[in-house]
């Protein structure tokens, strides 16, 4: 049984919460005091899909705006070095400007350039991977060239995740103009730095149809039999997410994540969606019962069809399972690997380094191209999934390895397998550990060709390298239409 407080404690306590509200009234006037700029022309674009001006030699970032805009912007927050604030009202709105096709626009944490020209978008990320390049990495490089669009800009993602939570978020207009509204389940996605924030999503233009329609499915039933949505803070309710694929080939794979195995609602569930949607392939469900959502350390349980799903490119399949990898824009992913298979410029006697392989579709994919190819990559399903993947499109000469890189590649994994003539990088965000990089610098491949979904890291690294090598070409390639996200396939060769 919990002591009671000591009166010493009490008054530690007082002491504390009369701190916190004298602290909270402090930051609440000095909110107060921050400016109102009327008239701001947003005269560029920004990291993180924002659009920026100047007001008084200092940078102010605006959300939602584009160059040409002319706002009044009441400031949220404010810096040594720059300001952050909201549109209260447009002046002028830009001719660059289009009219956002969602109606979540706006509050919704993607798609925030549904508002600007598709070639704008385009020029942008170009000078974005450029910029990076050179500020951060101070690196010397040829012209970039221009990014690769995508042919299809809406419904191109063959992932989605959804999440539930037992109260939707509200809209500031829906405040204002219902008053008090009963607390409401949703199914759709985080407000942006709001772990426990959902925004209900009734149609999302991000993946083609059954998408949207299994997920209204599964809601309404939901609703309809009294299931529990989670509650993040308390970590309770049973619905917990759900995870959509839709694959080239045609393939359907549905996930559920429940909070607990309840299995007579479980069942109930699952064995509605896939009677009221029998072109889904695979039915997939987890029982996460951690307070994190990360799914992989959880094993998934097939209800109904196979345990995986398959993608196809150029001939090749490629079986994707639960918790695999794989790029999350088919088509263009296609575009992407042929632009880093050109680049890598193989020879029929090379050995091909694919680090961070994943479920080992470029190493598949250049696999033809050489003479062997070595990939490695942390998830060992998705390992599992690589060695399939060879067998099934009868490639011989690949070789896979689970772990983390910095410990499985080192100068003794590289005597025993082979040193590479080509390495091929494709690391997350976070980019490459410096350990790994050393290593890379030590077995002195004659080209690196090195894919990159931050160009900010990917500056970082090539910085590292260009002791020993020089960057002789860059090219952006667009695989998320309506965003600020770019990747950039770099190509280093030894100096």
């Amino acid at each position: 049984m919990p002591q009671r407080a000591s009166l010493t404690e009490k008054g530690k306590i007082l002491v504390n919460y009369s701190y916190i509200c004298t602290k909270f009234n402090s930051m609440a006037r000095k909110k107060a005091q921050y400016p109102l700029i009327e008239g701001l022309e947003i005269t560029t674009l920004a990291a993180e899909g924002k659009a920026m001006g100047r007001w008084n030699d200092v940078v102010v970032f605006v959300p939602m705006t584009v160059p040409g805009d002319v706002v009044n912007v009441q400031i949220r927050n404010k810096r040594r070095r720059f300001m952050e604030g909201v549109v209260v009202e447009y002046v002028k709105r830009s001719p660059l400007r289009e009219e956002p096709f969602c109606a979540h626009f706006g509050v919704c944490g993607g798609c925030k350039w549904q508002n600007l020209p598709y070639q704008t978008q385009l020029d942008y990320k170009t000078q974005q991977v450029c910029d990076q390049l050179v500020r951060i990495g101070k690196l010397e490089i040829p012209e970039v060239r221009p990014c690769l669009g995508s042919e299809q800009q809406l419904y191109y993602r063959n992932k989605i995740e959804y999440t539930f939570a037992d109260r939707r978020w509200l809209t500031h207009e829906e405040i204002a103009e219902q008053g008090d509204i009963a607390p409401q389940p949703a199914l759709g996605f985080h407000i942006p730095n709001m772990f426990d924030k959902i925004l209900d999503i009734e149609e999302c233009h991000l993946q083609a149809s059954p998408s949207n329609e299994i997920r209204n499915f599964i809601k309404e039933f939901c609703i309809e039999q009294g299931y529990s949505f989670h509650n993040a803070r308390a970590h309770e309710g049973l619905m917990r997410g759900m995870i959509l694929r839709t694959a080239s080939t045609g393939d359907i794979m549905l996930s559920v994540i429940f909070n607990e195995y309840d299995q007579p609602k479980i069942e109930a569930l699952l064995s509605a969606v896939n009677e009221a949607f029998p072109q889904i392939t695979s039915t997939i469900f987890f029982v996460n019962e951690k307070w994190n959502d990360s799914l992989t350390d959880q094993t998934p349980i097939c209800y109904a069809g196979k345990d995986h799903i398959f993608e196809s490119m150029e001939g090749l399949k490629f079986k994707v399972g639960p918790k695999s990898f794989y790029q999350t824009n088919s088509e263009q992913a296609y575009e992407l690997y042929k632009v880093t298979r050109e680049a890598a410029a193989l020879e029929e006697g090379d050995t091909l380094y694919d680090l961070y392989t994943g479920t080992g579709t470029i190493a598949n994919f250049c696999a033809r191209q050489c003479k062997k190819v070595v990939g490695i990559e942390y998830v060992p399903e998705a390992i599992e999934d690589a060695k399939v993947n060879s067998a099934i499109n009868g490639i011989d000469n690949t070789v896979f390895y689970a772990g983390d890189m910095k410990k499985v590649l080192d100068n003794d994994f590289i005597a025993r397998n082979g040193r590479p003539d080509v390495i091929i990088l494709d690391p997350p965000r976070a980019g490459v550990d410096e350990p790994v990089i050393d290593v890379i610098l030590n077995a002195a491949p004659k080209r690196i060709v090195y894919v990159s979904c931050n160009p900010a890291t990917q500056a970082r690294d090539l910085a590292l390298m260009s002791g020993m090598y020089r960057v002789v070409s860059v090219q952006p390639v667009d695989m998320f239409p309506k965003t600020a996200h770019v990747e950039g396939v770099g190509v280093l060769y030894r100096k």
